[in-house]
């Protein structure tokens, strides 16, 4: 069987971290976006906020594959930052996310490898306090049961779906409830088997489409 192809992971939402080393100010700020236009607001946007102080260096890995990348070392000596800083992100195999790293100058040069270590340990403990989103091709599989079944069926899915990789989609309840899960396609054999033990054959499983979805890591 073929490898399922895996995606570069996500974070929910952003964190802040900072570090003061040799009396400048490291203020680390990741964040997920969804285009690159998103995370040019997001510099902006800390620009702004940071008005006074002297470097803004950033780093960003779009896209599905995170095949687009950018950084910028904003005044600071060239590949100091930027670089370091998106090296990070590659690192912890990531993609929809911006870092912007902001530096106080605390009068104390801190030289080209002092400074490739603090903007990376700025990204990187940064990176620590984040809760992340794996993201799989998934499998929609609908399940039709009567009313009266709803319930068990629901409970059984969620139990089976917290063990084999699988995300639950949102019911919906018309004549019969439709549950909805999205299943990784090594898992789908068994989704099959188990729901027919479950029910003496009478619930069939159907497929869906496949879509890249995102799941709690």
């Amino acid at each position: 069987m073929t490898p399922a192809r895996t995606y570069p992971a996500t974070i929910t939402a952003a964190v802040e971290h900072e570090l003061v080393i040799r009396k400048s100010r490291f203020i680390a700020r990741v964040e997920p976006v969804a285009s690159v236009a998103e995370a040019d607001a997001v510099i902006a946007g800390i620009r702004r906020s940071f008005w006074d102080a002297r470097h803004h260096c950033s780093a960003m890995i779009t896209g599905l594959l995170g095949d687009q990348a950018r950084s910028n070392d904003d005044g600071e000596p060239s590949g100091t930052a930027g670089i370091p800083m998106l090296e990070v992100l590659r690192r912890r195999d990531l993609t929809d996310v911006v870092a912007v790293v902001t530096r106080y100058f605390g009068g104390v040069k801190l030289g080209a490898g002092g400074l490739v270590r603090a903007y990376s340990s700025a990204v990187s403990e940064a990176l620590d306090l984040a809760a992340l989103v794996r993201r799989a091709a998934l499998t929609q599989v609908s399940v039709d049961v009567d009313h009266a079944d709803a319930g068990r069926f629901d409970n059984l899915l969620r139990d089976w779906a917290a063990h084999h990789g699988a995300t639950l989609g949102e019911p919906r309840y018309a004549a019969r409830a439709t549950l909805e899960l999205w299943v990784p396609a090594a898992e789908l054999e068994r989704l099959d088997d188990d729901i027919a033990a479950a029910s003496a054959g009478a619930v069939v499983p159907v497929r869906g489409i496949e879509r890249i979805v995102d799941v709690a890591a």
